[in-house]
């Protein structure tokens, strides 16, 4: 007796799979089924075809060449902005902290940070923030319905991302 079984794959199901059969050559081989959708349905087919010349178009197109005098341009401005003084004090504390390389500086921010973390991991480890925390906390049942709704908004996000992208919108001119 053999066994056939034979797998239907949806649309949607086949579009997750079309970026790996777009970048590796040999996906396709491991999954027939995709490939067996993809001659039955024509909208994949041409999905995919789209991806394979958009990925093509892009392969054309190369990077602009930086100004000739891109670095000597920036190291100018670079000098300006650590010559000029700053203006009030937390302009020049920003700016040494900016443009100096804090090598006097790093032990004390290391300190400082360490102080910070060991104050705020006390709080938890002595189960202050215990007590807080259990009282917010919903109901699995709360939080599934909010998955939900945040699931419906991104949806409709989407659906009206697509809406707009059908071509009736007019790119800019220079």
């Amino acid at each position: 007796m053999e066994k056939t079984m034979e797998t239907k794959i949806h649309c949607k199901t086949c579009n997750t799979h079309l970026a790996d059969l777009l970048l590796d050559e040999s996906y396709a081989a491991a999954h027939p089924e995709i490939v067996a959708h993809m001659a039955e349905c024509a909208a994949c087919r041409t999905e995919l075809e789209d991806l394979r010349a958009t990925v093509a178009l892009l392969d054309t197109w190369s990077a602009p060449e930086p100004s000739a005098y891109f670095d000597t341009k920036l190291r100018a401005r670079l000098r300006e902005a650590q010559a000029s003084e700053p203006e009030g004090m937390w302009d020049r504390m920003r700016a040494f902290l900016t443009f100096s390389t804090g090598r006097r500086l790093r032990p004390a921010i290391v300190g400082a940070f360490a102080l910070v973390l060991v104050l705020g991991g006390g709080g938890t480890v002595a189960d202050l923030y215990h007590h807080a925390a259990v009282a917010n906390q919903d109901s699995p049942t709360v939080n599934d319905l909010k998955i939900l709704d945040n699931n419906a908004q991104a949806l409709q996000q989407m659906d009206q991302l697509l809406d707009s992208g059908d071509g009736s919108s007019s790119s800019p001119t220079t």
